[in-house]
């Protein structure tokens, strides 16, 4: 029989430095004005140069253990979302795994853009579930500002640096996971990505000169698949529960804009209080967006036992994913 597989403790972490609008103003044609109304962001966090992806991840997987109770020697498996990997190989949750001293647990990194984070909490919950691990870390880590191109006024806008981990674990039966929905479409792969880099494209001066490793959107495209997909993914979670939309206690929607948000939510009907929102802050942190909203949720105590939550988000791939859980 399948375990009941739920959330024992979260952690976020976010870099110092602050970039405003009123900072982009100064480095590209734009104005906070603009910003807000079409994105709903007003600033968002950078790593240092001596930042990468495994020590946001570090700080955030700390805490998250804390909360849980947990040490580090008692996790099976780290996952590691992310599509800002400290390097090509070795992954970064191996990276992670040694700093840590998880030393028992197997460690691999996981790539669906800003949907990585749902597709590493379907794949933990397996193993948990099937029982073969007992705990396990999911991390969402993301240095965006490495591969943000800063004088793309269309993209440059959008993308912060941030971490949230949650550690896996049994629950009673009422409680934990109820449903994942994943989904990709690879026919709008060219619509986000960061071309340089891989086997398609290696690393050249040529590359170099032409952009190649900066990430690039066709921005309405997306837009227009992310209205779309947000609802119809967080919609098809819910049935899959057996639960309604008015089940819904808070949804934990991707920060990507504030206009596909609220269109999620005008599909579920459900109001904006019911609604996680910290994108002002932070911006799109990739990977990191859900699991920074939730941890942040959590803080706040917006968050009650019995609750129903819904995590929803789309990325480059095309991908897309959704859970429902019971707190």
């Amino acid at each position: 029989m399948l375990k009941s597989v739920g959330i024992l403790g979260t952690g976020h972490y976010v870099p110092e430095r602050v970039l405003t609008n009123a900072d982009l103003e100064k480095m590209v044609e734009t104005n906070d004005e603009w910003i807000v109304t079409r994105t709903g962001i007003r600033e968002r966090r950078i790593a240092s140069a001596e930042q990468a992806s495994s020590d946001l991840a570090y700080e955030a997987a700390v805490k998250a253990l804390a909360n849980a109770g947990l040490s580090a020697e008692d996790l099976d498996l780290i996952v590691v979302a992310t599509i800002t990997p400290d390097m090509a190989f070795p992954s970064t949750a191996c990276v992670l795994q040694e700093r840590l001293g998880a030393k028992k647990a197997a460690a691999f990194d996981l790539s669906a853009a800003c949907s990585g984070f749902i597709y590493g909490l379907a794949n933990a919950q397996n193993f948990i579930a099937m029982g073969l691990y007992k705990y396990a870390l999911v991390v969402g880590a993301e240095t965006l500002s490495k591969i943000t191109d800063y004088t793309d006024r269309n993209t440059c806008i959008l993308f912060g640096d941030g971490a949230g981990a949650v550690v896996l674990g049994e629950v009673p039966p009422e409680r934990g996971f109820k449903s994942f929905v994943l989904g990709a479409d690879g026919s709008g792969g060219d619509l986000l990505k960061l071309e340089g880099g891989g086997s398609r494209c290696p690393s050249s001066e040529q590359s170099v000169a032409n952009k190649k490793h900066y990430i690039h959107m066709a921005g309405s495209e997306v837009f227009k698949f992310a209205v779309r997909i947000m609802g119809q993914a967080a919609e098809e979670a819910v049935e899959k529960a057996g639960l309604t939309k008015s089940d819904i206690d808070l949804l934990v929607p991707h920060q990507a804009n504030i206009r596909i948000i609220q269109s999620a939510l005008n599909r579920l009907e459900l109001p904006e209080e019911k609604c996680m929102i910290n994108l002002h802050k932070y911006g799109n942190a990739s990977a990191a967006s859900i699991p920074l909203a939730l941890a942040e949720a959590v803080e706040e105590g917006r968050l009650k036992e019995g609750d129903t939550i819904v995590l929803v988000g789309f990325g480059g791939g095309l991908t897309w994913g959704a859970s429902v859980l019971v707190w």
